[in-house]
């Protein structure tokens, strides 16, 4: 029998210390709900949990990243609601201006609302933001951006966009030909020279049939000149009054002088009175009404600059000029008009929780103000002007019915981002509980088992204290 060496109290002492410890850190584990609360507890699940978190994180934090971009997004949208309502006014006032029936009095009127209206688009777009950040009026410096060219409602007229030119075409006029050119109908003359042109010797066994001035000959394949039954030879002196012989095809041509009305087939044209030399303007003198077709391309040719100009700082020109003369000809090549605005504003939303450039999404926002719409300054006091205004109007409505529907297909967008987010983290959340969580149930048996295996201990040590107490016997 030993005193100084007590095994079995130290046995029992020791499992004591055991059981206490487990206890302890059950109690731990149900009084904070965590299963690791050190890195001792588990360190490689630790690792795992700390990195889960931060994923879950992260991804809370981009889905409400996202719930404010969808937040900008339907700012932005929800002004240019009224910025379309006003555009939509604009039309009608711009259509109503159009009309024959209007005053001038009428027409200041309506330039009136209409200016007010051009202003309170630029106040939305100058004072619409989110967050601090203006959404409409772009972003960075001014620079001149092209004015969308139009056709100024000219029949047959096409335009071809090359960039910073158009290449336009006008319908090919031809004498005879009728055309509406700034609300006004003109009549496509003819020189005397172009009738003369058309005039021709007859086709084999037929004779060919002109109508000049009232009176009518027919011309056989060889230039002789008939009466209108084209059985009797027409002489030179019955013709023109002087020389010998039988009237050819250049006498009768040489009865076609300015003024003349010459019926060829079923066609009449009208020789135009104009002016020789300098003074020739393409216009008749008798009659205003009849112009020549280089005259037409030329009226035409004003009218695109004109429509094509509107909402511009510097106005459309026709390349080289050559298209400003009587003699213009039905292609040439405008250059732009140019307004200046900024550019459009461009910012990006993270939604993701890593650095990757594929977690931005970006919105794109263009300059909603007048001259970004093309309708800066524009004008509906004369009916012409209201006649070019509704289709400078009809760009700037599909230029923000476009910066609408961009902007409607990136807030779907950022709600499926943020249902895709959510449901992320939700499953991430899951699998990280099952990693860090206290399992209640299995740690409330363990907890029990250890709370009676230290009462246990407890009664144990007190025994194994009590082994020794026989050595005292040996010693009395």
């Amino acid at each position: 029998m030993v005193v100084q060496h007590n095994m079995q109290a130290a046995n029992a002492n020791r499992m004591l210390n055991v059981t206490t410890s487990a206890q302890s850190k059950s109690t731990e584990k149900l009084s904070s709900g965590y299963k690791i609360n050190r890195a001792a507890d588990d360190a490689a699940g630790l690792t795992i949990s700390e990195k889960m978190r931060k994923q879950i994180k992260g991804l809370d934090r981009a889905s409400t990243n996202a719930e404010d971009g969808v937040s900008a997004v339907q700012t932005a949208e929800g002004a240019l609601t009224e910025v379309h309502s006003m555009l939509q006014r604009m039309n009608e006032l711009a259509t109503q201006s159009a009309n024959g029936t209007n005053s001038n009095t009428d027409r200041k009127a309506i330039q009136d609302e209409i200016d007010q209206l051009t202003t309170e688009i630029d106040r939305v777009s100058e004072t619409t933001k989110f967050n601090e950040t203006y959404l409409l009026k772009g972003d960075g410096a001014e620079k001149a951006h092209n004015v969308n060219a139009h056709d100024a409602g000219l029949d047959g007229v096409t335009l071809t966009d090359k960039g910073n030119e158009v290449e336009v075409t006008l319908k090919e006029l031809k004498a005879g030909d009728k055309i509406s050119i700034a609300g006004k109908n003109y009549t496509i003359g003819s020189t005397a020279g172009e009738i003369t042109n058309k005039m021709t010797a007859g086709a084999a066994g037929a004779k060919n049939s002109y109508t000049i001035n009232g009176a009518t000959y027919q011309v056989d394949e060889n230039n002789k000149v008939y009466t209108a039954d084209g059985k009797t030879k027409v002489t030179k002196a019955e013709l023109t009054g002087t020389g010998a012989g039988d009237a050819e095809l250049t006498d009768l041509q040489g009865l076609v002088k300015e003024g003349s009305t010459v019926t060829i087939g079923t066609k009449t044209y009208t020789a135009m009175t104009d002016k020789a030399g300098a003074g020739a303007d393409g216009i008749d003198d008798n009659d205003s009404t009849v112009i020549t077709a280089g005259k037409a391309y030329q009226l035409q040719t004003a009218e695109i600059v004109k429509a094509s100009s509107i909402g511009a700082d510097t106005a459309a020109t026709v390349k080289n000029g050559a298209n400003a003369t009587k003699d213009a000809t039905a292609t040439f090549t405008l250059n732009k008009g140019t307004v200046s605005y900024k550019d459009s504003l461009s910012f990006n939303l993270h939604v993701g929780a890593d650095a990757d450039m594929t977690n931005k999404i970006t919105v794109n926002i263009d300059s909603m103000n007048s001259a970004g719409l093309g309708v800066k300054g524009i004008k509906a006091d004369t009916e012409q002007d209201a006649t070019y205004a509704i289709d400078a109007i009809a760009d700037a409505i599909s230029t923000v019915s476009s910066q609408r529907s961009a902007l409607g297909a990136v807030q779907n967008r950022l709600e499926h981002t943020i249902n895709n987010l959510d449901n992320v983290v939700e499953n991430t959340t899951s699998a990280e509980s099952r990693i860090r969580d206290t399992d209640m149930a299995e740690e409330m048996v363990n907890y029990s088992k250890n709370n009676i295996l230290a009462q246990a201990g407890q009664s144990m040590l007190a025994q194994a204290n009590q082994s020794n107490q026989g050595v005292l016997s040996l010693l009395q």
